[in-house]
């Protein structure tokens, strides 16, 4: 989840930004789309039973309840996954996904509220059968878990409505702007290798802002203090969708150059997790998917196709 990564180089990484960027604008709209945060989820999207994912799991595999696919999650990113307004219910992007799996497995969803520094021990210890909580792909991790992917790991840049500014493709689109960021973060390390980029090439500085506080950076934005917010993507989505005031105007991905992948989590060699990528592709196959990252207005972080175990992040 944490963005601490070390910037690289990669040919591919102006594509990258390319294809991403298009994706955060042809999915900007659907930010200004009103989220059910009530523990009345009658609008969850539900899914049925796949028969050839069933058949896939290992006879050898032993679910950690009987008829239940426990799920571990940490609830603390909106819309990720946060409490409801009875502040009891889990609701947002996890539970979501997590519920068509279990659907798809013809089982019974169960969530295991975790904290994030504890989802290693719950996994390999049995307690739950699989982690949904916005983990990110890497080499070190592929050591001692198994992956199946789900989304796209995105950084946004979102700007006020107001703004004259349509488009943030490349490093030339941020030069002389003010540009608010998180301090000691990947986004910091990505706007910082663009700004030495830029001014390598004579265009003018990059304006950096940094703010401890959430509302703050938005009054910022908003006052015209500064001009673009890079941070989060599902963060920045999240607060356009609930108070309105800020657009997209491009994604890259969270490891740039380098494509980062977050994941369904399993333990390592267990099976499970290439009957996961398979339920997922069928759900992407059947429009299930996508209409669960819509409506929590993620339509910019949607693979084509899941994966079991892609290429990681390397490590630091």
């Amino acid at each position: 989840m944490k963005h601490g990564w070390k910037i690289r180089s990669a040919v591919a990484g102006t594509f990258i930004v390319l294809a991403m960027g298009l994706a955060g604008a042809a999915h900007a709209a659907s930010a200004a789309t009103a989220i059910n945060l009530t523990p009345d989820q009658h609008d969850r999207i539900r899914a049925t039973p796949d028969a050839a994912a069933i058949q896939a799991v290992p006879a050898t595999f032993q679910f950690a309840e009987k008829g239940d696919l426990v799920v571990g999650m940490t609830v603390a990113w909106p819309p990720l996954g946060t409490y409801a307004t009875d502040s009891k219910t889990v609701v947002g992007y996890d539970p979501d996904l997590s519920q068509l799996v279990a659907d798809g497995l013809g089982r019974k969803l169960k969530i295991v509220v975790l904290a994030w520094e504890d989802w290693p021990l719950a996994l390999q210890s049995g307690k739950v059968d699989a982690v949904i909580s916005n983990v990110t792909v890497t080499e070190e991790r592929k050591q001692k878990f198994d992956f199946s992917t789900y989304r796209r790991d995105v950084l946004g840049f979102y700007v006020a409505d107001s703004s004259p500014i349509r488009s943030i493709r490349e490093p030339k689109d941020v030069a002389g702007l003010r540009v608010i960021t998180d301090s000691g973060t990947n986004q910091e390390k990505i706007l910082l290798e663009w700004d030495k980029e830029n001014v390598a090439h004579g265009l003018k500085p990059v304006q950096v802002q940094y703010y401890d506080d959430v509302a703050v950076r938005e009054v910022a934005l908003r006052s015209g203090r500064a001009d673009v917010i890079l941070s989060v993507n599902s963060a920045l989505a999240y607060a356009a969708a609930q108070k309105g005031g800020i657009r997209s105007v491009g994604t890259i991905s969270g490891g740039w150059p380098i494509i980062a992948d977050v994941a369904i989590t399993t333990r390592k060699g267990s099976g499970l997790a290439e009957p996961l990528t398979l339920l997922l592709n069928d759900l992407i196959s059947n429009g299930k998917y996508t209409q669960v990252l819509d409506r929590w207005s993620l339509g910019a972080e949607a693979i084509d196709k899941a994966r079991t175990n892609p290429p990681g992040l390397p490590k630091s």
